[in-house]
C-alpha cells in the first residue's frame, strides 16, 4: 500500500533499510551469538544523521517527528530487534530532556545526542517497581546545591554503554508517585556505577545493565523541570516512545514475514514447493493482513503525535500493544511455516520470535496497556454523559 510518504520520508526509510540490509543483517546471527553491543552499526547511524532525526534543528538534529523516527525504527527492526533497541532506548532517554529540559540543558546534551556522540538510556524500572512507577525506592535528598542519589535502577537499556541517563528517583516519599522527580546524570558521576550485563532470551545485542547510586552527587540544576513532576515526565516520555515500540513490532514482524515467504517459495513436499498449499497460503494471507493493519495504525498515530495533538495516551498505548502482538503471532507462525527449519539458528526467524517477545514486556507491559486504554475508554464516556 501506500502510505503517501514525503521524498524526504521515504529517503529516511530507505537510508534505514539500507543499513539494515549491508551492516546490520550480515553480523546479526553473531551479535545474537556473543550478546555483543553493535558499536559498529551506531557509528553508522551516527555518520548517517540518523540519531538527529527527532532533535530540534536548533539543537544540532534534523527536526523530524515521530513518524520519521518510525521509519527508521521499522527497518532496523525489520533485521535484527537487539540494534533497533539500542538505538530506540536513545531516543526513549533524550524524550525527558526534549519534553522538560531547559533552554540550557538542551544546549548542553542534545548536540552530542543528536550526532550520536553520546548514547542516552532511561532509568525508570526497578526490582518493586516497573509497572507500579509509583513504587520507586531510589531516592534523591538535596544537599546545599547538590543532589544525592541512592538506589539501584534495574533492566535498563544501554545501560553501562550510554554516556547520559535521564533517571527517575524519589525527591519527597510521603507523597508516593507525586514525590516522584527527573533528573540528569552523567556516566562517570561519582558513586554512579553498574551492575552485571543481563543475560538474555532475546535482544542479545542491545545491553540491559543495573544503574548503582551510591551517594551519587549532581549538581542542582540536573533536574529536569522541578520536583515531583518525575511521574509526569515519565509518562508523557513513554507516551511519546511507545508508538515506536509498535513500529519494533511491525518491522520484526515483515522480516518474518518475509522469510517465511521466501522459504514457503523454496521448500518442497509431496513434489511442490509447501507455498502451493492452501493451509500456507492461509497462514501467509494472515499474516500479511495483520502487518498491514499495524503499518496503518502506527503510522497514523505517529502523524496524530506529529500534529500537536495533546490526548496520546491512548493511540500511542494502542499502538503499541497492536503492533507488539501482531509481532509476537506473526514470528511464531513464520516458525510455524517453517517446520524444523524454523527452529534451527542458521535461519533468522527463531531469533525474531525470541526477540518479539520482549516487546510486549519493555515500557509498560501490554496489560498495563489495556489498563490506560480502558481508563481512557472511561474518561471518554464520562465526558459523553
Amino acid at each position: 500500500m501506500d502510505y503517501f510518504l514525503t521524498e524526504e520520508q521515504q529517503m529516511i526509510r530507505d537510508l534505514a533499510r539500507q543499513i539494515a540490509e549491508e551492516k546490520v543483517v550480515p553480523v546479526r546471527a553473531e551479535l545474537d551469538e556473543k550478546g555483543e553491543f553493535p558499536w559498529e552499526i551506531m557509528k553508522v547511524l551516527a555518520q548517517s544523521d540518523l540519531f538527529g532525526l527527532f532533535i530540534p534543528e536548533e539543537y544540532g538534529g534534523l527536526g523530524k517527528g515521530c513518524l520519521e523516527l518510525c521509519l527508521a525504527v521499522e527497518e532496523l527492526s525489520r533485521a535484527c530487534v537487539g540494534v533497533s533497541t539500542t538505538y530506540a532506548a536513545n531516543a526513549l532517554g533524550t524524550y525527558p530532556i526534549l519534553l522538560f529540559g531547559t533552554d540550557e540543558q538542551k544546549k548542553k546534551f542534545l548536540p552530542d545526542i543528536a550526532t550520536g556522540k553520546r548514547l542516552v538510556a532511561f532509568g525508570l524500572t526497578e526490582a518493586n517497581a516497573g509497572s507500579d512507577a509509583g513504587g520507586i525506592q531510589t531516592t534523591a535528598r538535596l544537599d546545599g546545591n547538590e543532589y544525592v542519589l541512592n538506589g539501584t535502577k534495574q533492566w535498563i537499556t544501554n545501560g553501562g554503554d550510554a554516556e547520559i541517563y535521564t533517571i527517575i528517583a524519589m525527591t519527597d516519599k510521603t507523597k508516593g508517585a507525586r514525590g516522584a522527580s527527573a533528573f540528569i546524570v552523567e556516566k562517570g558521576t561519582p558513586g554512579f556505577t553498574f551492575g552485571k550485563k543481563e543475560n538474555k532470551m532475546g535482544i542479545r545485542a542491545s545491553s540491559t545493565r543495573e544503574l548503582i547510586f551510591d551517594n551519587c552527587r549532581i549538581p542542582k540544576e540536573n533536574i529536569l523541570g522541578k520536583e515531583g513532576m518525575g511521574f509526569i515526565v515519565a509518562m508523557k516520555t513513554l507516551d511519546q516512545s511507545r508508538t515506536g515500540v509498535g513500529a519494533q513490532g511491525l518491522g520484526v514482524a515483515q522480516g518474518a514475514f518475509e522469510e517465511a515467504v521466501k522459504f514457503a517459495r523454496q521448500r518442497h513436499q509431496f513434489g511442490h514447493p509447501i507455498i502451493s498449499f492452501q493451509a500456507v497460503q492461509h497462514m501467509l494471507a494472515d499474516m500479511a493482513i495483520e502487518i498491514e493493519a499495524a503499518r496503518a495504525l502506527i503510522y497514523s498515530v505517529a502523524r496524530y503525535i506529529d500534529s500537536g495533538a495533546k490526548d496520546i495516551s491512548k493511540p500511542s498505548a494502542i499502538a503499541k500493544t497492536f503492533g507488539t502482538d501482531i509481532a509476537m503471532k506473526v514470528t511464531t507462525n513464520a516458525v510455524q511455516v517453517m517446520g524444523g527449519s524454523g527452529y534451527m539458528k542458521e535461519y533468522p526467524v527463531e531469533k525474531m520470535m525470541r526477540d518479539a517477545k520482549i516487546l510486549q514486556i519493555y515500557e509498560g507491559t501490554n496489560q498495563i496497556q489495556r489498563n490506560v486504554i480502558g481508563q481512557e475508554i472511561i474518561k471518554e464516556s464520562a465526558r459523553k454523559k
